[in-house]
């Protein structure tokens, strides 16, 4: 199964990036190979939201929506989205942030693992996803700049 990992030290805080991450009706703006994005569902219950999204994802002519819920929980500075319907047979994500330098920085801790349905979708979008999910520590952290400032030094 194609998974992904990366740490990376960014110039914002845990709480900034985790209201970047968890701001997911902005991704179309930003993130590779979003397209579109639609919120079908959200639930705030005990500092935890919870959001049920249909994402459309593609390059060129192809395309493709998936539907995933989104749990993000405030308090432990963690968002977790996880597969419900479409393309994939199975798709976890996982954003961990942990504050440096005092709140002026962070370590973001991003994890993706998915698997195709279908053999013939995997080997068309594999590579395309491979490639955009290590362009997307750069993405976020490019959305921060320009939502926060440059940030500390």
């Amino acid at each position: 199964m194609p998974s992904f990992h990366t740490t990376h030290h960014v110039r914002h805080s845990a709480s900034e990036m985790f209201e970047l991450v968890a701001d997911i009706e902005s991704y179309p703006r930003f993130v590779p190979l979003c397209r579109a994005l639609r919120v079908r569902r959200r639930d705030e219950n005990d500092g935890r939201l919870m959001l049920i999204a249909d994402m459309e994802v593609g390059y060129k002519a192809i395309r493709e929506t998936f539907t995933s819920r989104v749990t993000c929980e405030r308090s432990a500075s963690k968002i977790l989205v996880e597969y419900i319907d479409g393309p994939f047979k199975y798709l976890e994500n996982h954003w961990i942030f942990h504050d440096r330098d005092e709140g002026r920085a962070c370590l973001v801790d991003f994890r993706i693992a998915y698997e195709f349905k279908s053999r013939a979708l995997g080997l068309i979008m594999g590579g395309m996803f491979d490639a955009a999910f290590r362009k997307f520590a750069a993405a976020f952290e490019d959305r921060a700049d320009i939502v926060y400032g440059k940030g500390a030094s």
